[in-house]
């Protein structure tokens, strides 16, 4: 994130300029980086590295999950891209964890009786707490034997469970999905007596803290396409309240769910970068529908999207090797011709390129002017774009489309 940079719709408290402090992992399937991503750094290990039994330590291994769905489909899901399943209904059981250990998928899991008896299959790379504690839980009331809705689970039961999940196996992280209170402060679904400062325990109650908010087909507002922003917010924040000292990752929209919108496939690719650039390290997609027919793998039902998110996971694949290295702080200057509509980027250097991965943050255009210091001049190639830039005197200029994403690689003039 460009330093100083303030997104317009945010407090004054969540000014981005702490840059990320470790790079993007990234999707291996079986596959090396792409033609012209070198091998540097391959010494390398991932935050998962400290974990016996954890996601792999390889440094080509980036977490692009699914959420809650059959082990059957997991050989579909890996055409896609993905690589990991995150949670299994009313399991794990003998015959998920058999079905998803044939076919070579690995599992985030509830820690029940079956997960440890399975604490030496490789299978299991975690496990986690219930989803959404954050919002209000449902409870019975005594009395009418009516279903309601009481406060959220206290932050400090979240901190206790997950000292007693690490104690009976310390050799896999633990999960936490929060909800997306994390960034919509409308949302009335924390339930009584919730405050924002909980969440400042919340994510002392994991080693893998993550957040879901779905913009255009989640929020109660009919205008949720104006606030894909809010997945960059809620990043943003989680930095801000586990530092560094946790893995974050968040939950990306695919679908309807249960209403009339849906996100476009360049809107979940906005939200992915968005995601990627504030300082996520791993992806899971919500691929759900809930009405008008309940379909729990949606996302595969959809070429259009389906094919996308297939694309968006194989570009990440292919820049695994730049995302892996540190932020340059103050690697480049970016300025929005409308101040209205920010520009976040992130700068990487790797094999002797220079990469700036940029991304609107608004639904508007917007041009983009680009000042990389320490490069006079040289070509700008557009990752998968098909054209090239000319860097005259260390600048350079795009046009972004609403909530555009250009990913762009710099070589000096002397360097090719």
């Amino acid at each position: 994130m460009e330093e100083g940079e303030r997104l317009k719709g945010f407090p004054e408290t969540y000014t981005m300029t702490k840059l990320l402090t470790f790079g993007v992992l990234a999707l291996l399937l079986g596959m090396s980086g792409s033609a012209g991503v070198g091998k540097e750094g391959a010494g390398f290990r991932t935050p998962y590295a400290r974990w016996k039994n954890g996601p792999p330590a390889d440094p080509g291994y980036f977490p692009i999950a699914v959420w809650l769905q059959q082990p059957k489909n997991a050989p579909r899901y890996q055409q896609a891209g993905i690589n990991l399943y995150v949670g299994l209904w009313k399991g794990p059981t003998e015959e998920q964890l058999a079905a998803l250990k044939a076919a070579k998928m690995p599992v985030i899991c509830d820690q029940n009786a079956v997960g440890l008896a399975h604490r030496d299959d490789p299978t299991i790379v975690g496990w986690m707490h219930d989803d959404e504690p954050d919002n209000a839980q449902p409870v019975t009331d005594p009395k009418t034997g009516k279903r309601t809705w009481g406060p959220p689970v206290p932050p400090s039961k979240i901190v206790e469970d997950y000292r007693r999940i690490k104690a009976k196996d310390p050799t896999r992280p633990v999960f936490l999905n929060l909800g997306q209170g994390v960034a919509n402060d409308e949302w009335k679904g924390r339930g009584p007596g919730a405050k924002l400062d909980d969440y400042k325990t919340y994510v002392k109650g994991a080693d893998i803290v993550s957040f879901d908010v779905y913009p255009v087909a989640g929020l109660d507002r009919p205008d949720g396409e104006e606030y894909l922003w809010y997945v960059a917010k809620g990043v943003s924040r989680l930095r801000e309240w586990a530092g560094d000292r946790k893995i974050l990752w968040n939950v990306i929209e695919t679908t309807r769910i249960g209403g009339e919108k849906r996100p476009t496939p360049a809107q979940v690719r906005a939200e992915v970068w968005m995601s990627l650039i504030h300082g996520s390290t791993g992806i899971i997609y919500f691929v759900h529908e809930f009405a008008p027919a309940f379909n729990e793998h949606r996302l595969l039902d959809d070429p259009e999207m389906l094919a996308a998110v297939t694309e968006i996971n194989r570009q990440i694949r292919a820049l695994a090797p730049v995302l892996h290295r540190p932020t340059v702080a103050n690697g480049a200057k970016v300025t929005s011709s409308d101040p209205d509509v920010p520009l976040a980027s992130m700068v990487k250097r790797h094999d002797g390129a220079t990469y700036l991965f940029t991304v609107g943050m608004r639904n508007a255009p917007t041009e983009g002017a680009f000042e990389i210091p320490g490069i006079s001049s040289g070509e700008v190639e557009v990752i998968g774009e098909n054209r090239t830039l000319a860097l005259r005197e260390g600048r350079f200029q795009d046009a972004f489309r609403p909530y555009d994403v250009h990913l762009y690689r710099i070589r000096r003039a002397d360097s090719r």
